[in-house]
């Protein structure tokens, strides 16, 4: 098989899950679900307390006391929350549990389920079955029928373009979308994500689908214990397979074009820098549910989770602005504000922690081994413009958080944090 396509990446890395191959199969054909109207401007009366009484009351939530910065001024969007990823305090939210559609952040649940069924190298021949039911206007990495993808590069379609035709084609190779459906509405009952209700795998707007702030969070936080996950959330740019075709020469050849990721906090754009120290998560922006984000970054050792969704105010990237400013307030406020609530551990790892003698550990419901010890570390990167990220690797130095104090005071930990320099 050949290597995998260069890419260009921000990311978190640890030792690898083991993935699992599963026979290929067609998807039925299906019709593109229908957008439903906007839901209401108001936030219910009574959402859901998962994670604490506080998250499940309308308007913002955050603890306020000397010493601790106040939020960001201008924030419009309808939902948001800041998290700290390792031990799961909220620090602050906003409709933490209001039901409203995800758009593609949507996609992070689908990734987070489906992801660990095929290895990279994997192979499709895509057929006229595995594009039908795609919705009108959806977002397309350009695959083509009768082409053959790696699983690589679908899942580089999935996170960078946000591609629906990627994710329809992994849907297909998963026993079709009904099925992935399915399989993620169980993911996220596992997950505790219990606002989210998945109607259509690649967050097309749709009758009755929907998350949350909190969900979103939850689900992404579960994502980033994958070393895949992280790696194909924090890729800036990457190679992929455009359409055969015969040259002048009238030889075959299928080249090779340029992906760039749509998450702006990630790439920059014309009015908003690169973030310091972002590394993913996922993007979306429909009809239905304007523009959200979920976004995952580290600074001076500490990692904070926001999403935001829907901002009311309609100036270009809003989303990741307001996002941006409250990554800024998130580490100031960190260590000094008391939390509003908490993100809920998995059923599953629940349920393993309450047990005698058990411990956190495993790629995908915990992280590391409680006998693990620290490599030594690498400096710390900065950048200017916001351009930076946290930690580098150099000459194969790497910075290892995990150790036994750190699994003791985390309810489920992220895996070790590295950092890889992106250069030109």
């Amino acid at each position: 098989m050949p290597a995998p396509m260069k890419t260009t990446r921000r990311s978190l890395l640890v030792t690898s899950a083991t993935l699992l191959s599963l026979s290929l199969t067609a998807a039925p054909v299906l019709a593109a679900p229908k957008p439903t109207p906007s839901p209401s401007a108001t936030p219910p009366a009574k959402m859901s307390s998962v994670g604490g009484a506080r998250l499940g009351k309308a308007g913002t939530q955050v603890a306020l006391a000397s010493g601790v910065p106040v939020l960001p001024k201008g924030l419009s969007a309808r939902s948001w929350i800041v998290t700290d990823a390792e031990s799961g305090d909220v620090l602050a939210s906003h409709n933490a549990h209001w039901r409203l559609p995800p758009a593609s952040t949507m996609k992070m649940l689908f990734a987070d389920t489906v992801l660990p069924k095929f290895p990279k190298t994997m192979k499709r021949q895509v057929v006229p079955s595995d594009l039908a039911g795609i919705g009108t206007g959806s977002s397309l990495v350009g695959i083509k029928e009768g082409e053959t993808y790696t699983v690589h590069d679908l899942w580089l379609g999935v996170f960078l373009r946000s591609g629906n035709d990627a994710v329809h084609v992994l849907s297909a190779m998963n026993k079709g979308v009904a099925n992935t459906v399915k399989q993620m509405n169980a993911h996220a009952e596992e997950l505790q994500a219990l606002d989210t209700n998945v109607v259509s795998p690649d967050g097309y707007d749709a009758p009755g689908q929907v998350s949350s702030a909190y969900d979103l969070t939850l689900i992404a936080r579960s994502g980033l214990q994958k070393k895949d996950f992280r790696e194909y959330c924090s890729t800036v740019s990457a190679k992929f397979p455009g359409q055969t075709k015969k040259n002048k020469k009238g030889k075959t050849v299928r080249e090779n074009f340029e992906i760039q990721n749509t998450n702006r906090l990630l790439t920059g754009d014309s009015d908003i820098s690169q973030y310091q120290g972002i590394a993913g998560v996922k993007n979306g922006n429909t009809t239905n549910a304007g523009a959200t984000f979920t976004g995952v970054a580290e600074r001076n050792g500490k990692v904070l989770l926001v999403t935001v969704m829907n901002p009311a105010k309609s100036a270009h990237n809003q989303v990741y602005k307001e996002t941006a400013a409250l990554f800024d307030w998130g580490f100031k406020a960190a260590g000094k504000v008391k939390p509003v609530g908490e993100l809920v551990a998995p059923r599953s790892a629940a349920q393993s922690s309450a047990q005698p003698g058990a411990n956190d550990g495993g790629e995908a419901g915990g992280a590391g081994d409680a006998s693990a010890k620290p490599m030594a570390g690498a400096a710390a990167g900065s950048g200017s413009g916001g351009a930076g990220v946290a930690f580098g690797i150099t000459g194969g130095v790497l910075v290892l958080l995990a150790a036994g104090a750190f699994l003791v005071n985390r309810r489920w930990p992220l895996p070790d944090l590295v950092r890889r320099r992106t250069r030109p």
